[in-house]
């Protein structure tokens, strides 16, 4: 089984950017898709972006145009570039991996916007 770690979260204010990282470990599949996840207090747990082993990838519509997904293959590391950041954007954001005989995630990194 993959596990991951999610790293880069920290205190931004209004209008400021930050980079996740999600560093998976242990023998990746062939195909599968990682995303990441966002939950803040009393919500659900909601999709926020996704790419495929392929690099297809697809955005929630609250983050189109401000966050971009992407993955290091040589790092397998998947990354999630945050700009533009609004109050709402302020979660836990958890890094996913789905493959066929498997679904994995990571504990978490917290990301607090505020002024």
């Amino acid at each position: 089984q993959v596990q991951l770690v999610e790293s880069g979260g920290g205190l931004v204010q209004p209008g400021g950017s930050l980079r996740l990282s999600c560093a998976a470990s242990g023998i990746m599949p062939s195909t599968y898709v990682m995303g990441w996840y966002r939950q803040a207090p009393g919500n659900q747990r909601q999709f926020v972006a996704r790419i495929t082993y392929n690099d297809n990838t697809n955005y929630a519509d609250s983050v189109k145009g401000r966050f971009t997904i992407s993955k290091d293959n040589a790092k397998n590391t998947v990354y999630l570039q945050m700009n533009s950041l609004k109050l709402e954007d302020t979660a836990a954001y958890y890094c996913n991996i789905q493959a066929l005989s498997f679904n994995s995630w990571g504990q978490g990194t917290q990301v607090t916007v505020s002024s």
